[in-house]
């Protein structure tokens, strides 16, 4: 990063879920390296705190600049305490990145009776993103970052079977959260025009991680063959630090970017009544209503 962009972290707060492994942790590692107060959401407490630890010593940060916090994305219940535990001890909020995500290769379903893909990917921070927009518009200039995937391309928003009773299968319920992560940064620019609050999404490329690795049968087969052949995660993380700092993006917002560029994503993820009719499917799901819900 160039001098300005170290300039921008001071006193600059950011928000990373999934910041305990792979290209969350990676992301939070170069956040803080440029002096930024990094938030990491983790679900296991023993591999945050390791995280977290490898980040000081790596970065000479204090503790106080990089924190942990412990939520479950497979619950709805969990995010919203994520929530008020955050905004307990923050005033700002400067980049929210939505890094957090899963593959499975059998259907399963959270304690909120959703799909757990949809849950996990989309829907969790589509509810803690909307939780926190009155604290990232107080701290304009600020930024809001999905991790979405390629993966999109192929998948659809299946109104009529979005928790995929009806037939599931690993890799169309992938799509579709990367879809609906997609639509969502479209229909988020939108309502947040001229509040200060730039929204984009990032395609990291194929990256060699542990996600996906448990999966059984062919998938999880795949996954762990295509390993040799991914980008480290540091490489993986290297756009999402790019949106959350660079001086050249201030303005930017609606985009989809890959290897720090602009690039088209797929033609439905641009149907804006699809974006709308998910917006208000997802209010109802995610029992949202009221002064979270960006106008």
């Amino acid at each position: 990063m160039g001098e300005s962009s170290m300039g921008w972290a001071d006193g600059k707060v950011c928000m990373i879920t999934g910041g305990n492994s792979g290209i969350g942790k990676y992301t939070a590692l170069g956040l803080a390296k440029m002096g930024a107060t990094v938030v990491m959401v983790c679900r296991d407490g023993s591999k945050g705190e390791a995280a977290r630890d490898e980040i000081v010593a790596l970065t000479g940060s204090g503790k106080e600049k990089v924190d942990l916090i412990l939520a479950d994305l497979a619950s709805m219940e969990s995010v919203r305490k994520l929530a008020d535990t955050f905004m307990a001890r923050y005033e700002r909020l400067h980049v929210l990145i939505n890094n957090a995500g899963v593959i499975l290769s059998k259907r399963s379903v959270t304690a909120d009776g959703l799909e757990t893909t949809f849950e996990v990917n989309y829907l969790s921070h589509f509810l803690l993103t909307n939780l926190l927009l009155g604290v990232l518009r107080a701290s304009a200039p600020s930024r809001i970052i999905n991790v979405s995937s390629g993966a999109h391309t192929g998948g659809h928003i299946d109104f009529d079977d979005l928790q995929g009773e009806r037939g599931y299968r690993g890799t169309k319920a992938y799509s579709q959260s990367k879809l609906a992560q997609v639509l969502f940064t479209y229909e988020l620019a939108k309502r947040l025009k001229g509040t200060g609050v730039t929204v984009n999404c990032v395609h990291p490329g194929a990256v060699a991680t542990n996600w996906g690795r448990n999966s059984g049968g062919a998938m999880g087969f795949v996954l762990r063959l295509a390993g040799p052949f991914e980008l480290s995660p540091e490489k993986g993380a290297d756009t999402s630090v790019y949106l959350a700092s660079s001086p050249d993006l201030a303005d930017v917002t609606g985009r989809y970017f890959t290897k720090r560029k602009e690039v088209a994503s797929s033609k439905e993820s641009h149907d804006e009544l699809e974006a709308q009719r998910l917006w208000q499917v997802s209010l109802g799901l995610a029992k949202l209503s009221g002064p979270h819900d960006a106008r």
